[in-house]
């Protein structure tokens, strides 16, 4: 069946604009993260590691060993992605992995000398990045996107597995 205009009822449906009250919000996060990373990949460039690698390496720093499930919440990195990038890590001398004594089945994940030195070369550039946006954009505008990120994550509260990547 077709209307006057030629067009089927559901095709004049599909061309009528959709009628949304509200900004696209999960678009506008992942443009402001790739305004705001668009500054790190460079640093993250020269030393080859790439964007989610980072994340693992910095949350190690930060927090020492840590078990592959806590690395996923941490990093925002489902299961089955991170498993290929620790498996990735190791290949390159990143992390080591070590099972648990008390339980064969778990895993602690550390970083390597090679990593930490990484880490440690890496950090006084990310630093001045940074300082750079922070000068760029100004240090209150940067503390109220803290604040306000901090409390819109603890009122969405927990995100379900595999939504980080």
């Amino acid at each position: 069946m077709s209307t006057r205009s030629g067009k089927t009822p559901r095709a004049k449906r599909a061309a009528e604009p959709a009628s949304f009250r509200h900004r696209n919000l999960p678009l506008l996060l992942l443009q402001a993260r790739e305004g705001v990373l668009a500054h790190f990949r460079p640093i993250l460039n020269e030393h080859g590691v790439t964007e989610q690698q980072w994340r693992v390496v910095r949350a190690l720093a930060e927090h020492g060993e840590l078990e592959p499930r806590q690395i996923g919440e941490i990093c925002r990195i489902s299961s089955p992605s991170l498993a290929g990038v620790l498996a990735r890590m190791d290949e390159l001398g990143l992390v080591a992995r070590e099972r648990m004594a008390g339980d064969q089945r778990r895993v602690r994940v550390a970083l390597t000398a090679r990593s930490r030195a990484m880490a440690a070369a890496m950090a006084p550039r990310i630093e001045a990045m940074y300082r750079a946006i922070e000068a760029q954009i100004g240090a209150e505008l940067i503390q109220r996107c803290y604040a306000t990120l901090d409390e819109l994550m603890a009122r969405l509260g927990d995100v379900p597995e595999g939504g980080g990547d």
